[in-house]
């Protein structure tokens, strides 16, 4: 079996986020200054992983999925993520890690789990429960044309549980692949029907539930560069059952993945990884990224989600305090961690305020574990200063 260090893994992963020196990560370091070529990087990024998590929280001053493109690609416009998903753009919304924006590649690889959401994986069989209404939209969307969230009937809700049966439908309705999302505007949906919206030549050739897990899990591999069974299965939401097992299996057999296991004191962790990543790391060992120019994540980031992975290639304890009450907060509300060279430096909580022009600094914390150094301020500084000159903004105290 092969065998990384956390040193050598954690830079692999980094090269394959797309956050280290361009020449190993074979992705685009900054947006070409005009929309079309800016999509078409903000599209390289997102094929890396295979997804681009969504997230309404925009307290920084930007969504997630603004903030993960402007991480990697600078002068890339955060506005501009809003705007990805459009007719015609190579992109399709749907269930992946959570709720994503993912390459119309993989359409054909999600068949499974739009068999399996013919029942909502929330509600139940609401289509059925509700056969009137589901009637009743799908007439108008094919008689009149797509259909925005905001005009569905009903009226609005009070909350998360107290959807409208309308609401509800709707989303079983494109969980079950009948619907498509054809785009967003301000963050709304707008649904149409499935064969409006998904080219006929990937609705007509989806994968059997095992040739999708392979690929689903070879895409996540591409994004990972080192990864467990368990990281694997958390990037698609697979259960057990769902033959990842056998797909590591059948890819190892065929050459295309590899044993490989991750060296931590007084332990060897399996995991897996492709041949072309495992033939980049003796390069990655020689290159001294500047430490004192940091970036900033957002806690959705594809290579901060998974905690147990952060926590052990990073030695960096990842949380998220959105749903802790203020009273109990040790970090903040969003804290996005800094990130220099191939370290996580610091995390910041910040707020955008639009009115006074200023992205406020609500808090900052340095890694105990380390002096803070000279490098680490400026990392930090440079982070801020890059993401508030995107917004449009200043770096204020909080």
């Amino acid at each position: 079996m092969e065998s990384l260090s956390v040193g050598d893994a954690r830079r692999l992963a980094l090269a394959r986020a797309g956050l280290w020196p361009r020449e190993r990560t074979g992705l685009p370091r900054a947006a070409a200054g005009a929309e079309p070529g800016d999509r078409a990087a903000a599209h390289a990024v997102i094929g890396r992983f295979g997804y681009l998590q969504l997230d309404t929280v925009s307290v920084a001053g930007a969504r997630s999925h603004a903030l993960v493109l402007h991480a990697r690609l600078s002068g890339f416009d955060p506005a501009l993520a809003e705007r990805l998903l459009a007719p015609g753009e190579p992109l399709f919304e749907y269930w992946g890690h959570e709720a994503s924006w993912m390459p119309l590649d993989l359409y054909p690889a999600f068949e499974f789990r739009r068999r399996a959401f013919r029942a909502h994986p929330w509600w139940g069989d609401v289509v059925r429960k509700h056969r009137r209404v589901a009637r009743r939209m799908l007439d108008r969307i094919r008689g009149e044309g797509p259909l925005r969230s905001a005009d569905l009937e009903g009226g609005g809700s009070r909350g998360w549980w107290e959807l409208t049966a309308a609401r509800r439908v709707a989303s079983a309705l494109w969980s079950s692949g009948v619907l498509a999302i054809r785009e967003r505007r301000g963050f709304l949906r707008t649904y149409d029907l499935a064969e409006r919206v998904i080219p006929e030549a990937l609705r007509a050739n989806p994968m059997p539930r095992g040739q999708a897990v392979r690929a689903l899990i070879l895409r996540a591999l591409e994004g990972h560069g080192w990864a467990t069974e368990a990281t694997l299965r958390a990037t698609w939401r697979l259960r057990v059952a769902a033959g990842v097992a056998d797909a590591l299996r059948s890819l190892a057999d065929e050459g295309r993945i590899v044993r490989c296991a991750l060296r931590v004191p007084g332990e060897a962790v399996p995991g897996w990884v492709r041949p072309e990543d495992l033939a980049l790391v003796p390069a990655l060992r020689t290159d001294r990224p500047r430490r004192d120019r940091g970036v900033l994540l957002t806690p959705f980031d594809p290579l901060l989600w998974d905690r147990a992975r952060v926590r052990t290639l990073f030695g960096f304890e990842q949380v998220l305090e959105i749903y802790v009450p203020a009273s109990r907060r040790r970090f903040g509300y969003f804290c996005l961690p800094v990130l220099a060279a191939d370290r996580l430096v610091a995390r910041v909580d910040l707020k955008a305020d639009r009115r006074a022009g200023a992205l406020r600094v609500l808090s900052l914390h340095h890694e105990a574990a380390r002096d803070e150094s000279a490098a680490d301020r400026e990392a930090v500084r440079s982070a801020l200063e890059r993401t508030a000159g995107a917004l449009g903004l200043l770096v204020a105290p909080g």
